[in-house]
């Protein structure tokens, strides 16, 4: 593979939209051994929350699709290899980062009210700001 089709692959890995449209692959192979990783992923989002006797799994299956990724990554980015090669690398970093997006976003409900409840205590303190710049009297809305 020449260098430029490398540095085209390795733009598509790291595009911030790379995972839209992705899909999680079926199966993935891990140092030797096949994962079910489409089965995993949507058995564990099938769950409101993850229950703890799965959290191990989950975070376990999360630490190993990183370190496959990664992996993956650096062949692509080091390895002599085709384009073919290299277009396989790329699904299947791809669909990596698809199956961990989803792994993550997993309990994310107290994190998306942490978010919320951040942004009205923002706005509260930008409106006093404003108030007390504008000379405005909180109760009146008057004008000093």
């Amino acid at each position: 593979m020449r260098d430029f089709e490398r540095k085209q692959l390795l733009e598509r890995v790291d595009r911030e939209a790379a995972t839209v449209g992705a899909s999680i692959p079926e199966t993935l192979d891990v140092q030797g051994e096949e994962f079910e990783l489409q089965q995993f992923v949507f058995e564990v989002k099938r769950l409101d929350s993850v229950p703890a006797e799965r959290r191990e799994d989950v975070e376990e299956a999360k630490k190993l699709l990183r370190r496959e990724r990664l992996q993956r990554r650096e062949r692509l980015e080091e390895a002599d290899i085709t384009r073919e090669e290299g277009e396989a690398l790329v699904h299947a970093i791809v669909g990596i980062e698809r199956a961990l997006n989803a792994l993550e976003s997993l309990g994310t409900t107290s994190i998306e009210a942490e978010i919320e409840a951040s942004e009205r205590a923002d706005r509260k303190r930008w409106f006093s700001f404003l108030k007390e710049a504008l000379g405005q009297d909180d109760n009146e809305g008057v004008r000093r």
